[in-house]
C-alpha cells in the first residue's frame, strides 16, 4: 500500500528546509506520484525567499532512494516508460537549477535514480551505512537522468566510467576520497547536513545564488567565457542592500544581518 504522503517538507526557523522522500516500505523509490510531488515542491521552493538551504533526505535508515520504482515500471507500456523517464530527467534538472544551495543527506543506499538525485544537489553528505551506486548497465539500460553527465563532471571521466561500467557501490569514506561526497557523517546524515548548512546560512542569499550560478554556468565554458559569466554574476551583487549591510557590519564590528535584498 502506498504511503499516505509520499513527500514530507519540514521548515526550520533559520531557513533550512528538509524535503524527505517518504516511501520507506519501497526504499523511497521514485514512483510517478513521488516524482510529481517533488517537482511541485521544487518549483515552489525555488521562488521562496524564506528557504535558504534545502536538504533532500529519505525516510528510514535503509535507503536515501533506491532509484526508479521498478515494480511500478513493469506495469507501464513502453511509451509510458519514455514519458516517465522524461519526467525523471526534468525533475533532476529542476533540482539542479534551484537558486538555493542544496544538500543530499544520504542514510542508506542511493542507487540508480537515487544516486542521480544526489548528484543533482550541490553538496552530498553520507551516513555510516550509506552507499552510492549506478547499477543500470546490469539492468540492460544506462543511467538516464543525468548520471552519465553529472558524475564525470564531479569525479572525472575514468572514475565515473568505472562506477558506471561495473555498477559497484561506493561507501562513504571512498565517496569522500573520490570527491563524490563532501562529508562522511559519524551519525545521522541529516544532522550532518544541518551542520554543513549552518555557515552557509550566515552568507548573503543573493551572493549565494550568484556564486552557485557562476560555478554551474562557468564550468561548462572556456575560461574567457567563464570569466564573463563570473563578472555578470558579481555585478548582480553590487547594488544589493546586503552588500552595503556587510560593509556597515564590518565597520561597526558586528555580524551582518542579511535580508536577501
Amino acid at each position: 500500500m502506498e504511503d499516505a504522503e509520499v513527500l514530507l517538507v519540514e521548515r526550520d526557523d533559520d531557513g533550512v528546509v528538509v524535503v524527505t522522500l517518504n516511501r520507506p516500505a519501497r526504499r523511497n523509490a521514485l514512483g510517478k506520484a513521488l516524482v510529481a510531488r517533488l517537482r511541485e515542491t521544487v518549483a515552489a521552493l525555488g521562488s521562496d525567499p524564506s528557504a535558504r538551504v534545502i536538504i533532500l533526505a529519505g525516510a528510514g535508515d535503509k535507503a536515501f532512494c533506491a532509484g526508479a520504482d521498478l515494480k511500478e515500471r513493469r506495469e507501464m507500456e513502453p511509451e509510458e516508460v519514455t514519458r516517465f523517464v522524461g519526467a525523471l530527467r526534468a525533475m533532476m534538472d529542476e533540482v539542479a537549477a534551484l537558486p538555493q544551495p542544496t544538500i543530499a543527506a544520504m542514510d542508506g543506499a542511493a542507487l540508480g535514480g537515487g544516486a542521480e538525485l544526489a548528484l543533482s544537489c550541490d553538496l552530498r553528505v553520507m551516513g555510516p551505512a550509506a552507499t552510492f551506486g549506478l547499477p543500470e548497465t546490469h539492468l540492460g539500460i544506462i543511467p538516464g537522468a543525468g548520471g552519465t553527465q553529472r558524475l564525470p563532471r564531479l569525479i572525472g571521466c575514468a572514475r565515473a566510467k568505472e562506477l558506471i561500467f561495473t555498477g559497484r557501490r561506493v561507501t562513504a569514506p571512498e565517496a569522500v576520497q573520490l570527491g563524490l561526497a563532501n562529508r562522511a557523517a559519524a551519525g545521522d546524515a541529516v544532522e550532518a547536513a544541518r551542520q554543513l548548512a549552518a555557515p552557509i546560512l550566515t552568507a548573503a542569499p543573493i551572493a549565494l545564488a550568484q556564486a552557485k550560478r557562476a560555478v554551474d554556468e562557468g564550468i561548462e565554458l572556456q575560461i574567457d567565457a567563464a570569466m564573463t559569466v563570473e563578472k555578470r554574476c558579481y555585478d548582480v551583487t553590487i547594488p544589493t542592500e546586503d552588500r552595503l549591510e556587510a560593509l556597515a557590519a564590518f565597520r561597526e564590528k558586528r555580524p551582518p544581518v542579511f535580508k536577501g535584498r
